[in-house]
Order: structure tokens, then C-alpha cells, then sequence
């Protein structure tokens, strides 16, 4: 049904520079619709965000594809940890990457929904409720982090379950404008820190976040 839609917005995320074919390939396979609202589904391929209820959304599909191709995933099995599980549509495109994926998410309601989408549509992620801040400690170290939520600064946390060689993309700021961080991990103590400007992300919630 949404076939033509999605080669459409492929063309666009190419001409807007996305050069992972690995990334493209995993966004024209994933049924983008099937985590938005009903009522907004016919909005599925437009290169936009989309509220998803909660006070969430889905992220535009450019953010998805340039922070998921800076993860920098060359072979199966990567083992990435999602902060802010949503709708759940990036950690799809991740598993359609062929990574185990593990992903937080702070609203009970919303990783309710999501789990039940994922078993749905045969997704295979390892999702739990919780303070998506600290991460994840006991499938800790990460090969890679993203954080799909606007955090005050880089979470202590996250940065030590990263493992070396890893890279972590956040988006820093206030609750209204940050500028996306990619983060490399050069030693236990060091890091490389790259900045790209003017995303805009809901905030990230929890300890080492927004307080509510």
C-alpha cells in the first residue's frame, strides 16, 4: 500500500545525503505506518516527526537514518543500546541492521504498546520499562548508544558502558534546541567528541536527565 511512499522518501534521505546502504536498506524494508497513530498513517512517508501520544514522537525519518548511519554498524551483531524505545521504529530499523538491540523506555504505557508491536510484527528486541540514564548495567559494555531524547549533558553512565572503539550519538541541550553529540571512546577515561548542530529531540527524563 505504502510502496510507492517509501521509495519516495529513500530518493529524499539519499539526496539529503545518507550513504549507508545498510541504513537505506533497513528503512525501505520497515513498515514505518505500523508505529504511527491510525489517523496519521497517511503521513507514514513524509520526511517529518509525528506526535505518537504520551507526549512523544516518532522521530523524522532523516534524524533516524543520520543518527543510526553515525552509529557506524559494519556487521551483524552489534550489540546497541537505544535510550527512549518510543515507538519503537528505531529500534526496528536497527534489528533490520541485524543488531541486538536493547532499548529503555520510561513511559510504562508506551513500552507496553511498543512490546506488543514488536511481538506483532516479529521484531526481537530486548525492551524494558526504566530510567533509560543509567543505561543498562548487566548487558553492559555497548557497542554502540543512541539516545533518542534531548538530555541536559552526556550521562555519566552511558559513557562508562561503552565499550572502547564504541560510539555513542546524544542529543545535549535545554528542552528546546540541542546540538547532536557523536562521541568515540578512545580509552576508558577519553573520549573524542564531534558536534552537529540544530536537532530537536523531546528531553530525556531520569536521574542523570530532566527531572519530570
Amino acid at each position: 500500500m505504502f510502496r510507492v511512499q517509501r521509495e519516495e522518501l529513500i530518493d529524499e534521505l539519499t539526496q539529503k545525503g545518507i550513504s549507508d546502504l545498510s541504513v537505506i536498506n533497513a528503512i525501505g524494508r520497515i513498515p514505518r505506518e505500523k508505529f504511527i497513530p491510525v489517523t496519521m498513517q497517511h503521513f507514514a512517508y513524509k520526511d517529518v516527526a509525528l506526535p505518537i501520544g504520551y507526549e512523544q514522537t516518532i522521530s523524522q525519518p532523516y534524524t533516524v537514518a543520520y543518527m543510526t548511519q553515525q552509529l557506524n554498524i559494519k556487521k551483524p551483531g552489534m550489540k546497541i543500546l537505544e535510550i527512549g524505545t518510543g515507538s519503537g521504529y528505531q529500534a526496528a530499523v536497527l534489528y533490520e541492521m541485524g543488531c541486538d538491540v536493547y532499548s529503555i523506555e520510561r513511559n510504562l504505557d508506551l513500552h507496553h504498546r511498543t512490546t506488543k508491536l514488536f511481538d506483532k510484527l516479529g521484531i526481537r528486541v530486548h525492551a524494558k520499562y526504566g530510567d533509560g540514564t543509567i543505561g543498562w548495567k548487566d548487558f553492559a559494555p555497548f557497542d554502540g548508544i543512541i539516545v533518542t531524547a534531548g538530555s541536559p549533558s552526556i550521562p555519566q553512565k552511558l559513557k562508562e558502558q561503552l565499550i572502547v572503539g564504541g560510539r555513542m550519538i546524544i542529543p545535549v541541550g535545554d528542552r528546546i534546541s540541542q546540538k547532536l553529540l557523536l562521541l568515540k571512546k578512545i580509552s576508558e577515561e577519553e573520549f573524542e567528541t564531534e558536534t552537529i548542530p540544530e536537532f530537536a529531540f523531546v528531553p530525556l527524563i531520569g536521574r542523570e536527565g530532566w527531572k519530570k
